[in-house]
């Protein structure tokens, strides 16, 4: 068994193994590389099904090809989707865009508190209707009580202090000094009544391993990774006003992994062109503290 499909079979087992221990249970989309591949093993794990909801965030200001991307997929593999956002900071042009937050405001507002109030059903969410094609408000408030996350260890510091199955309480908030062990694959899955859980299966994987296993598996991914052209593509994806492209040639999968393996980013962060971690003192820890993903 060669080193991706370790991996592989690592995260499968994890998604069915959160399935079976939690229920309402939602899985995070971001549409970029690490939640894709995410969808993509929780398709593998259930036999081309994936049986609960997807959640996104929608700020409004994603670069409009990553929407373009989620709904086409949404829509080819009869997924389950759901979007929120923060409909107030939005209407009362409270972000950076507009000229009255900063970066990490602005993420806070239209991330992390449509995050919470999103999975905690107090806020509206949107669903696919599959006959039609397009959003509906959704009847339903019950909240998600666990929500599955494509996030990295070695993506960014905080993401490095997470485990498996880890803990948030009722707000989402999290307490980084207070996260169970986990050895030898043995996971804490009982949690006390009122515990938020965030799973994350693929924490162990690489940028490297991600992008090897999308050329593999023939992943479809969003052409903003890609360069179309100009000598840029995006290594890290986010709102378009806050998220900068790299110079690189690398237009298919392959001249991605070729690239990364020559070490021509070994200097520099994953998400150096992240506006946001750079007002946070170049981590996400004080947001992620409050619930971001």
């Amino acid at each position: 068994m060669d080193h991706l499909a370790k991996l592989e079979n690592k995260s499968i087992h994890i998604l069915r193994e959160a399935y079976s221990e939690f229920d309402n249970l939602a899985m995070l989309w971001s549409i970029g590389k690490d939640s894709t591949v995410m969808l993509w093993l929780a398709r593998k794990a259930f036999f081309g099904h994936v049986p609960l909801p997807l959640v996104h965030i929608d700020t409004s200001y994603k670069i409009p090809e990553m929407i373009e991307h989620r709904d086409r997929l949404a829509r080819e593999w009869e997924l389950d989707m759901i979007y929120g956002q923060n409909e107030t900071a939005l209407e009362e042009k409270n972000t950076f865009p507009d000229g009255n937050a900063t970066h990490l405001e602005c993420c806070r507002k239209l991330k992390t508190e449509a995050l919470r109030n999103t999975l905690n059903g107090r806020w509206r969410r949107y669903r696919m209707n599959h006959n039609t094609g397009e959003y509906e408000l959704d009847d339903s408030r019950e909240p998600f009580t666990g929500v599955i996350v494509g996030g990295r260890a070695d993506e960014e510091g905080s993401r490095s202090k997470e485990r498996y199955f880890s803990a948030r309480d009722e707000n989402n908030d999290w307490d980084v000094s207070d996260q169970p062990p986990e050895f030898w694959s043995q996971y804490k899955t009982d949690f006390a009544p009122g515990t938020h859980v965030r799973i994350h299966p693929i924490l162990d994987w690489t940028e490297v391993d991600i992008w090897e296993y999308i050329l593999r598996e023939d992943i479809p991914m969003v052409s903003l990774y890609f360069d179309q052209g100009d000598g840029t593509r995006y290594r890290s994806l986010g709102c378009g006003p806050c998220t900068k492209p790299v110079e690189s040639t690398a237009s298919t999968v392959a001249e991605v992994v070729e690239e990364l393996k020559t070490g021509k980013f070994s200097s520099v962060a994953e998400r150096a062109g992240r506006e946001q971690d750079k007002e946070d003192g170049g981590g996400l820890e004080s947001l992620r503290r409050e619930g971001y993903m």
